[in-house]
């Protein structure tokens, strides 16, 4: 039976963890509020999108602009991964990786070689010896999106698509849904497909009508692909960082808890072995009263 000593490190052990939990869980309580700002602005500026392919995009065929070629027979798939960089956030990364291996398992025989790329560490370190990796980008935090990071990733995924042999682009990542609730999900991203460029359904959405562009849609396009490509890469990764500092803000909230609960419970059997301790005492003096 442990010692009333034991019982005290131990519980002083447990209020430390819970105090640093708590305070992680206040951190991340605030970085989620910023990241949520941001996720709200992405929605809305990719409602206005959608709005707009939704309109031209009758009007738009595959051979107008290098990103929206169809290629004839799909043979090589880069899927591009957003995991977080650290832990300590319950299931957000291992319920992707799941998925991620389900996803190629389903996959193995259909003769087409997928290749993967990933931001954030926990998914390259599981995968690096699994599966074959293009590219890792470890120099763009998961936790700290910036607009400027997704036109890395474009520039550097571009020439993967136009230049490496890569027939199509797709990309999984965590769709955040509520700081208790990730659910993994993975979005076409290269070529683009004009009809199918909505990401959801759009209530209110004109029908295809004629358009007269200025510039020509030839030159509108070669400025708005590249756009478009780096506002769905850029939406991930706003999304990716609401869900990571969510789902830390829970485990988080969960591990404090559970502290508790744990020292408490401590406390108890501490109380009874100092009582067990002060009984034996007791009747040690007892019985050396009566042999004297």
């Amino acid at each position: 039976m442990p010692s009333i000593k034991d019982y005290n490190r131990k519980i002083a052990s447990l209020k430390n963890t819970s105090k640093i939990t708590k305070t992680m869980k206040m951190v991340s309580a605030s970085k989620l509020r910023k990241a949520q700002e941001s996720q709200r602005k992405a929605k809305d500026f990719a409602h206005e999108v959608n709005q707009l392919i939704h309109r031209i995009g009758g009007h738009v065929e595959s051979g107008m602009h290098p990103l929206l070629e169809v290629r004839e027979e799909v043979k090589r798939v880069l899927l591009v991964v957003f995991t977080s960089d650290k832990g300590l956030c319950g299931g957000f990364n291992n319920n992707l990786i799941r998925y991620l291996e389900n996803y190629l398992e389903e996959r193995k025989d259909d003769g087409i070689e997928y290749e993967l790329a990933f931001i954030g560490r926990r998914g390259y370190h599981h995968f690096s010896s699994r599966a074959t990796v293009f590219k890792f980008f470890d120099d763009i935090p998961s936790a700290t999106p910036h607009a400027r990071d997704a036109t890395r990733i474009r520039i550097r995924l571009e020439q993967a698509f136009l230049e490496e042999g890569f027939d199509q682009v797709k990309v999984i990542c965590n769709e955040f849904l509520s700081p208790l609730s990730q659910t993994p999900k993975l979005h076409h991203l290269l070529p683009l497909e004009p009809p199918d460029l909505p990401d959801e359904p759009l209530e209110h959405a004109a029908p295809a009508e004629d358009i007269l562009a200025e510039p020509e849609m030839s030159t509108l396009l070669e400025f708005l692909v590249p756009r478009l490509v780096t506002f769905k890469l850029f939406y991930s990764l706003v999304e990716n960082a609401a869900g990571e500092h969510g789902a830390r803000m829970t485990a988080m909230d969960n591990a404090t808890t559970n502290a508790l609960k744990l020292i408490d419970e401590n406390t108890l059997l501490r109380n009874r072995a100092r009582q067990a301790a002060i009984t034996t005492e007791l009747i040690e003096i007892i019985s050396g009263a009566e042999a004297l």
